[in-house]
């Protein structure tokens, strides 16, 4: 098995001390790719090549458009790989080959928002004197470090590559060691594409790659998407330059069920909510509350679906839902699950892994559906990031909003209702920086993404995600000048 290698400086390279890390297909626990281990060291060869192309290279120099016609390029290449590409994506985190497709669809769709908007983006003349031009400029921030999930590796490197290359930034960009082959790919397609040299740069390895990325006093901008702890960790070594920061953490994410909703579609859309990736998104509907009136028939209805989930490997287009990432996250889940019924949940479905062949290889969970819940149980408390459901009760918008905004979290929430009055209420006093109304796990390229409190610091997609990723500059230019005799 040849290992795939690091690429830093526009050169496809070995890590220093030639370390290699199987990557594992979580429906088998099979290695399905070798992959360089970075260090410290590889990081920052990574990140001096990427500071000189910014600081001596042609890329921030070049224009909006010639930056364009390069993401174009990618773009087209990615299309013309799209499928070759989503199998891989499949492959290397279990999903199912549709979710694969999709994920390779919208990660073009935000590349090609990215391209176009650059093209529109310019300086903005203020009022001033006759003799005076006064400009607001944006420029590129610098060296932009980039930390990818695990969970949509493809999508999150569209969604930091496409702003940060737009605007004329160089990056390195760290996937997570569990999931880096889509990732891989697409340096490939950036490296036939021509995109000047060390204007893009890939470091595979752990923590210590993202630590030296955080650390560094050359890296301008550091973004992550991940874990809180991760988060922390980043902020922390931040501090080193005062470097900018965009973090998208954690979620605990209320579905709102009011007891005038549609309740064949809501019950369709909880279970996508919940189980689509295997639960594994930081966005997941996995926290379930449901007005009194609607809670038996609803629990039903839901229980049934979830007992015809098929289970299978990814490659399978019978497949539902696949496996999770690995054995640590099977069994921290399962564990959630566990303490949850010690604290007197019911589990109505689920709750363990599948028995005999193909589940006996892998890191399988049983789509779960646990009931009387209640809020301060550490179930409804901490992200599980597993196929698991949890239903609480409610009675009125009130108690609603109360349970909803109950949570150290601010990413996402939904509500399913057909009174437009009280979905305009309810979501106005939703802290969260994404509220669905009547559906759910909708993104869109020219709407911003991210969260409040602690489900992170800044935006992703849309103006404000290319804003990220430059400086605020104001130009004053007098054509006239005169003295003013103050002295």
């Amino acid at each position: 098995m040849n290992p795939k290698l690091l690429y830093i400086n526009g050169e496809w390279t070995e890590a220093i001390g030639g370390r290699c890390r199987d990557v594992i297909d979580p429906a088998t626990g099979d290695a399905i790719a070798s992959v360089a281990q970075g260090s410290a060291a590889d990081a920052q060869q990574a990140i001096s090549a990427a500071r000189q192309a910014f600081d001596h290279g042609p890329w921030a120099a070049l224009s909006n458009s010639e930056r364009a016609a390069y993401l174009r390029s990618l773009i087209s290449a990615l299309r013309n790989h799209a499928d070759e590409t989503a199998k891989i994506e499949a492959l290397n985190t279990g999903k199912t080959i549709t979710e694969g497709q999709s994920d390779v669809g919208d990660a073009i769709a935000a590349f090609d928002y990215f391209a176009r908007l650059i093209r529109t983006d310019s300086g903005v003349l203020n009022d001033a004197a006759p003799n005076v031009i006064s400009m607001t400029l944006r420029e590129p921030v610098g060296v932009c470090g980039l930390i990818t999930p695990w969970n949509y590796p493809i999508l999150q490197a569209a969604w930091k590559l496409g702003p940060a290359l737009a605007a004329g930034n160089t990056v390195v960009i760290k996937p997570a060691s569990l999931t880096p082959l889509s990732t891989h790919r697409l340096a490939e397609l950036i490296h036939a594409c021509g995109f000047p040299k060390s204007v893009f740069n890939l470091v595979t390895g752990g923590a210590e790659v993202g630590e030296a990325l955080a650390s560094s006093t050359s890296v301008d901008l550091i973004s992550l998407t991940g874990s809180n702890a991760a988060g922390a960790s980043v902020m922390k070594a931040a501090t080193s330059n005062f470097k900018r920061i965009s973090l998208e953490l954690g979620g605990k994410n209320p579905n709102i069920v009011f007891a005038d909703a549609n309740l064949e579609a809501t019950v369709d859309q909880a279970l996508n909510a919940a189980f689509f990736n295997a639960g594994q998104m930081y966005s997941a509907g996995s926290r379930l509350l449901l007005e009194r009136p609607i809670y038996d028939v609803f629990v039903e209805a839901l229980s049934a679906r979830i007992r015809a989930i098929r289970l299978g490997h990814g490659s399978s287009e019978r497949t539902q839902m696949g496996p999770v990432i690995s054995a640590q996250q099977r069994d921290r889940v399962l564990a959630l699950v566990e303490g949850a019924v010690e604290e007197g949940a019911r589990l109505l479905c689920g709750g363990k892994s599948p028995g005999g062949a193909p589940f006996n290889k892998g890191f399988w969970i049983e789509p779960t559906l646990l009931v009387d819940v209640h809020a301060s149980m550490r179930i409804v408390r901490e992200e599980i990031f597993g196929p698991v459901i949890t239903v609480e009760c409610f009675d009125g918008e009130d108690e609603a909003v109360a349970l909803a905004n109950d949570t150290e979290f601010g990413l996402a929430s939904a509500l399913w209702t057909q009174d437009f009055a009280k979905a305009n209420r309810v979501l106005r006093r939703l802290r969260a920086a994404t509220v669905w109304v009547n559906d759910f796990n909708v993104t869109l390229p020219h709407v911003p993404w991210g969260g409040y409190k602690a489900s992170g610091i800044g935006r992703e997609l849309a103006r404000a995600g290319l804003d990220e990723y430059t400086e605020l500059k104001h130009a004053y230019v007098n054509v006239e000048p005169k003295a003013i005799g103050w002295f």
